[in-house]
């Protein structure tokens, strides 16, 4: 059978409507800022092929992975898990133990130069990676082994992207981003944890049209990443009104003034939470009260610590 029935007949069984699947793939065209006629190509695309990912988690919290699976609607992470073959996800494969190392080899050699990787978390290179370890391998050696064999890589979360809370002073493990350790150049999807539309969508990018997203200079999709929050922000106007917070509780918290003076690095920080938001696009952190702390910025433990104090 096609796989452009296929799959919607399978998303069907699970209750997901047609209607359902093209919002999924409207959304998917507004992410990506592509035009709403690329929504049925993105429809096309998303059930004709099923890329294999391989998910790595090396050192991290799994929150990333949190926010791929853990949605407020059920149908999309149906959908996504119908678009895509997740060969290899700790978080939520049956296997274990030396089962699941023997399937992880098998994508890595069966499916190579053809897989999609997908990093979670920094790698410690300390005392030659002891501290980080797998079935006896090193963070090191599986993420140089993984990441070589894959069409592409794809870090999610600030630890895979530039080290996160691993790397933040003094360091001890001396941790370092996927890319620092493997030298395979990798898409960043920054954040702490990154929004899970934004990971689909590059995936998405990369069935429609063959090839990953424009980068910026930090290895991060210029779709997502290619503008400041504060250029987005609902707040910007209080801003520009010298209108702020001056401490939480207070009046200008009540009337939703600008976060600026408590520490918000909204004008330092490239992200698009203030268009697309969370939890199915009800709110994000500033529109919740709550100042943005630079989560998608290489060293933001250190370099925009300490958080809510005016920079």
């Amino acid at each position: 059978m096609d796989r452009c029935i296929d799959v919607p007949e399978r998303l069907a069984l699970k209750g997901v409507s047609r209607r359902d699947f093209m919002k999924f793939c409207g959304l998917m065209a507004t992410v990506l800022g592509l035009p709403m006629s690329f929504a049925p190509r993105i429809a096309e695309a998303a059930a004709r092929k099923r890329p294999t990912v391989v998910w790595m988690h090396f050192a991290e919290c799994t929150g990333c992975t949190e926010s791929f699976i853990r949605t407020a609607h059920p149908w999309a992470a149906d959908i996504v898990l119908d678009i895509v073959n997740i060969a290899y996800l700790e978080t939520i494969q049956a296997a274990a133990g030396d089962q699941a190392e023997e399937i992880l080899e098998e994508t890595v050699k069966n499916e190579k130069g053809k897989y999609i990787c997908i990093a979670e978390g920094a790698i410690p290179t300390k005392d030659n990676g002891v501290y980080g370890k797998i079935h006896g391998k090193t963070f090191a050696e599986i993420a140089n082994h993984v990441t070589k064999n894959a069409a592409a890589t794809i870090c999610v979360g600030n630890c895979a992207c530039y080290g996160g809370v691993q790397a933040a002073k003094p360091n001890p493990t001396e941790a370092k981003s996927v890319s620092e350790v493997t030298g395979v150049k990798t898409v960043n999807l920054a954040g702490c944890p990154p929004n899970a539309d934004n990971m689909v969508a590059t995936i998405l990018h990369f069935l429609v049209l063959g090839k990953l997203p424009a980068l910026d200079d930090l290895g991060r999709p210029l779709f997502a990443y290619g503008y400041l929050i504060h250029d987005n922000c609902e707040r910007r106007g209080r801003f520009e009104n010298d209108e702020f917070v001056k401490e939480f509780g207070d009046e200008g918290a009540a009337q939703g003034y600008c976060l600026y003076k408590v520490g918000c690095r909204g004008p330092e920080t490239g992200n698009n939470c203030p268009k697309i938001r969370w939890n199915q696009g009800t709110n994000w952190p500033v529109g919740a009260g709550h100042p943005c702390i630079g989560c998608s910025q290489p060293q933001f433990w250190d370099e925009m610590s300490p958080f809510y104090v005016e920079k």
